[in-house]
C-alpha cells in the first residue's frame, strides 16, 4: 500500500497547522510531523524536527510570517533526534525567546546545549484559546509524553500512535498501559509524529492494543505447549513466524523480546539463563 501524501504545510483545523520535517526515511515515514497551535499571536509548537533541515526551518518561517505570529512553547514529546534536533536551529533562524519544555528521561542524559523546562505529568498549557494538557505516556521511550486538549478532543500522539502502521516501543508493559491511557482519554482526532492524520482514533487505539495482545497470546500458547523444555527467543520467533521470511525473524525477535519482558513482569513466565519457560501457577525458579 502506497504511503499518503502529507505536504510540507497543511493547515488541518482551526488553530492546528502541521509542518513537516522534511525528513523522510524508513523510520520516519514522510518525515516528522510538528504542529503549530492556537490561533492567536503567541502560539505553541509541538515537536521540532532534526537538525540542519533549513527547508523545514524555511517552512516554519513561511508559516510565522503569514499568519503573523511567534512561537511562546516548544513542547517536545520525547528525545529522539528527530523530534528535538532541530530545537538548535529553532532558536537560531527563528526566535530565541522561546520556552522549550520536555519531560526528563529517566537515565538523566538530555539533549546539549538546549536550554530545557521540565514538564510534570498533568502540566497544563494555555495559549490564548488553546489548552493541553500533558500526559507522561511512556513505552516507546521512557519520557515520552502525548497532548490533548480537552476542549477539541485532538490528541497529539507522538510516536506512541503513528498515521500509519505500528510503533515501536522500547518497554512494551509501559507501553500497553499508556495505550490504555490514551484510549480512556476518547479522543476525536489524532495527530501523530509520524503519517497523516488518524480520523478513526479510538478504532486506531483498540487495534494497537488487541494486536499486542494476540501477539502475546501466541507467545504464551508456544510456551504452554513446550512446557517440557526452555526456549530461546529465536525459537519462539520460528514457531510464530515459520511462514515469513528467515530474512525478517531477527526483527521479529526484538518484538517477541519485549512481549516476554512484559510476561515475565506480570509472572507469566520465567526466564533462565536467556532461555524462556512458562510460569505454571504456583510455581517459580
Amino acid at each position: 500500500m502506497a504511503k499518503a501524501i502529507v505536504p510540507p504545510i497543511s493547515k488541518l483545523c482551526n488553530g492546528v497547522i502541521r509542518i513537516l520535517g522534511m525528513n523522510p526515511g524508513v523510520m520516519t515515514l514522510q518525515g516528522t510531523n510538528t504542529y503549530l497551535l492556537g490561533n492567536g499571536k503567541r502560539r505553541i509548537l509541538i515537536d521540532a524536527g532534526e537538525d540542519g533541515k533549513l527547508e523545514y526551518i524555511t517552512n516554519l518561517k513561511t508559516v510565522l510570517q503569514e499568519e503573523n505570529v511567534s512561537i511562546e512553547h516548544i513542547i517536545i514529546t520525547h528525545w529522539h533526534q528527530d523530534h528535538i534536533g532541530g530545537v538548535k536551529d529553532i532558536l537560531q533562524h527563528v526566535g530565541s525567546d522561546v520556552s522549550v519544555w520536555k519531560f526528563p528521561r529517566s537515565c538523566g542524559k538530555e539533549q546539549s546545549g538546549i536550554p530545557l523546562k521540565y514538564l510534570k505529568d498533568g502540566d497544563e498549557f494555555r495559549v490564548d484559546d488553546t489548552i493541553l494538557r500533558v500526559f507522561h505516556t511512556p513505552g516507546h521511550t521512557t519520557d515520552h509524553v502525548i497532548l490533548f486538549s480537552p476542549v477539541s478532543g485532538h490528541m497529539f500522539s507522538g510516536d506512541n500512535v503513528l498515521g500509519e502502521g505500528t510503533a515501536v516501543f522500547e518497554d512494551l508493559y509501559e507501553y500497553m498501559k499508556s495505550l490504555n491511557i490514551m484510549l480512556k482519554l476518547n479522543p476525536m482526532k489524532i495527530f501523530p509524529g509520524h503519517g497523516p492524520v488518524v480520523e478513526d482514533p479510538v478504532s486506531k487505539l483498540s487495534y494497537y492494543i488487541n494486536h499486542r495482545n494476540a501477539r502475546e497470546a501466541q507467545i504464551l500458547s508456544v510456551l504452554h505447549d513446550n512446557q517440557e523444555k526452555k526456549l530461546s527467543t529465536m525459537d519462539i520467533v520460528k514457531i510464530i513466524y515459520a511462514d515469513v521470511n528467515e530474512n525478517l525473524h531477527n526483527a521479529a525477535a526484538y518484538n517477541v523480546s519485549h512481549h516476554l519482558e512484559k510476561l515475565q513482569k506480570e509472572g507469566k513466565v520465567v526466564s533462565e539463563d536467556g532461555d524462556w519457560m512458562y510460569q505454571r501457577l504456583g510455581s517459580s525458579l
